[in-house]
């Protein structure tokens, strides 16, 4: 014989149980959300024993594969003019060891108006969580042909530390972050994610869940750059916004995955600027290890 009087009161008390393990989950969740809100990583949070895997760099929003080419092109504002920008950033297959974590090496290479302005390299690591870091850079900076500076970091040496570049899962809101601390030569510049969920089109195609940073030097705050990161691609667009005299604008142009015979003439010619690097910068660069060629670097897919 069925009881629908204690089915009810089994029901309300089902109802009124299952009402708070979900007022308890939706606790649980906040509070856990909260917290991983709040163990966002920042610069503070480098370790060096955290890199098993460091040259393989797969964070979907900066994929660094060996052999890949990116090709921007825009304008930018120099001496009250605007002119002309091009810039080839080359992911080149060496590795260089700094503050005790091998890194992959960078050839970055800025023209205005056709003319080399800025070639330089720079080093990336990924941590075991996904997070990206940088871990120094050398520049050289040209006028007219001639050189005139050298504002290189490296991280370990000379108070410089490494900085972020990109976590492995940047959202909003989270706090801003140091890409990179260069104290001699007063290199501070910060980041923070500045939208999500965006969309954009560039002269090489058109993206959706677009990730936007905007990115600052710590000594002048008003002139923010922006980076438009698309998942899988990378940096696909950079503008700018607040109170910027230069007005960076670039879009990517072309990307290519680079033959063994170019890839062979890319690692020459970043050994040629490392070579000049030990020359020019003895008292910093040439305290480090020699890069080298990288010997079963993963691809990312």
């Amino acid at each position: 014989m069925r009881r629908p009087h204690v089915a009810s009161a089994a029901a309300t008390l089902l109802l009124v149980l299952f009402a708070s393990a979900c007022g308890r989950a939706s606790s649980t969740e906040a509070a856990t959300a909260t917290t991983i809100a709040e163990k966002v990583v920042t610069e503070k949070d480098f370790n060096r024993d955290k890199f098993s895997d460091p040259t393989t760099i797969d964070n979907q929003w900066l994929p660094l594969n060996p052999g890949a080419q990116f090709v921007y092109e825009g304008s930018a504002i120099d001496d009250d003019r605007r002119i002309a920008r091009r810039v080839i950033f080359t992911v080149t297959d060496l590795t260089k060891v700094i503050d005790g974590v091998r890194t992959l090496v960078a050839w970055d290479r800025d023209y205005n108006n056709g003319q080399l302005v800025e070639p330089e390299l720079v080093f990336f690591a990924q941590d075991n969580d996904g997070h990206v870091w940088t871990l120094g850079q050398y520049p050289e900076e040209y006028e007219d042909g001639e050189l005139v500076k050298t504002p290189a970091w490296i991280a370990g040496l000379q108070g410089a530390k490494a900085g972020l570049v990109m976590r492995a899962q940047p959202r909003m809101p989270t706090s801003d972050y140091s890409q990179g601390l260069g104290p001699k030569v007063a290199y501070a510049d910060r980041a923070k994610v500045h939208k999500t969920g965006q969309e954009t089109c560039v002269a090489f195609g058109c993206y959706r869940d677009v990730l936007v940073t905007e990115e600052w030097d710590a000594a002048e705050p008003a002139a923010r750059q922006l980076k438009y990161y698309a998942p899988g691609v990378g940096n696909v667009r950079v503008g700018w916004a607040g109170h910027d005299p230069e007005q960076e604008g670039l879009s990517l142009v072309n990307l290519t995955q680079l033959s063994p015979e170019a890839m062979a003439e890319v690692r020459r010619q970043a050994l040629k600027l490392e070579q000049r690097a030990y020359v020019i910068s003895k008292d910093l660069y040439g305290r480090t290890a020699p890069a080298e060629p990288a010997s079963g670097i993963r691809q990312s897919p």
